[in-house]
């Protein structure tokens, strides 16, 4: 593992194909990479929030955790059959999704992705979480996935929008409201 790691430049994909975890090759463009890239494309935007904000402590070492989880399911997607996520991992999502809504007022309407800088970063990590369990989804119609790891992250998009609540909140700023647009005399009129 520690000379795979130095050796940065392999070459090895120059032809568009990539090694996975089994030694064996796809084309760069096959759903299970698709999937990898997009779940490390979360695991980074994580990370991002993490190192640019003043998290509490108690959200800043659940995001990290997810981090080492999601790096878990990276490897899980690498190695066709191999299964690392378990109940346990999708169960600490849920109590944390129980335990933070519960301190915040009841939400009654759409609200825009946004607030303080923290938040509006937690909704992004939360659209880019959505896009890494259609691609999961996507290829489990093709190769098999494990059903633990479409529900994890599924209740970790759940997660993300309740700490990006909980962000704004903290910050002393609130969620903004969606107001839909208002109906003008043209659009009435097209109604049948």
């Amino acid at each position: 593992m520690t000379d795979r790691l130095t050796s940065i430049i392999t070459k090895t994909g120059d032809d568009g194909t990539t090694g996975l975890g089994d030694g064996s090759r796809v084309s760069k463009n096959s759903e299970r990479i698709q999937a990898i890239g997009d779940v490390d494309e979360l695991n980074s935007q994580i990370g991002l929030l993490v190192a640019t904000a003043a998290l509490p402590q108690d959200i800043a070492q659940l995001l990290q955790q997810v981090q080492h989880r999601l790096f878990d399911l990276g490897a899980e997607l690498s190695v066709p059959g191999y299964t690392a996520l378990a109940q346990p991992h999708v169960a600490t999502l849920e109590e944390a999704v129980h335990a933070h809504n519960a301190t915040l007022p009841a939400l009654r309407e759409f609200i825009l992705p946004g607030g303080c800088a923290p938040a509006a970063q937690a909704h992004v990590c939360r659209s880019v979480c959505r896009r890494a369990e259609r691609s999961v989804v996507a290829l489990n119609a093709v190769e098999p996935v494990s059903d633990v790891a479409r529900h994890y992250l599924n209740r970790l998009s759940d997660c993300l929008f309740v700490l990006a609540r909980k962000l704004n909140q903290h910050a002393g700023q609130s969620d903004i409201f969606w107001q839909a647009a208002a109906k003008t005399a043209s659009d009435t009129q097209s109604e049948p």
